[in-house]
């Protein structure tokens, strides 16, 4: 009996091994393209007011600050966050009522609350529509 299941078992591997390769996951890069999709870049700037930002999204080297529907704040980290990139909850130490470059970014796990890593903002780059 198991001479036919350990082949059975290689079989159906195979098969949902194969349709399991063509699902590519996408980069950060591709995510935060699909992010930006359709929204044009402004001038650069040190700080943003944390009370516009509804949402943040995270990942390795970047975040998204989200500001309502129709303006995006990319953020290139220094150092790599890398705890954002596995949905780690991101604690930001900031002076005032605003992100700034410099800032540090910790991150912590979310099951056991641990520290995962640290980085600092970069530069706020503003994505907005073009009617915007």
């Amino acid at each position: 009996m198991i001479r036919f299941a350990v082949p059975l078992l290689v079989l159906a591997t195979a098969a949902t091994g194969a349709a399991s390769e063509q699902k590519v996951p996408l980069s950060d890069e591709a995510k935060i393209a699909l992010e930006l999709k359709g929204l044009t870049p402004g001038k650069p700037q040190n700080c943003v007011r944390s009370d516009r930002i509804t949402e943040t999204r995270g990942f390795e080297k970047e975040i998204l600050f989200i500001e309502g529907r129709n303006k995006v704040w990319r953020n290139t980290t220094r150092g790599t966050c890398s705890g954002l990139k596995r949905d780690d909850i991101p604690v930001f130490r900031t002076f005032g009522r605003q992100y700034c470059a410099s800032d540090t970014v910790h991150t912590r796990s979310r099951t056991g609350g641990m520290m995962t890593g640290s980085c600092s903002l970069g530069e706020f780059v503003p994505y907005t529509e073009s009617g915007a």
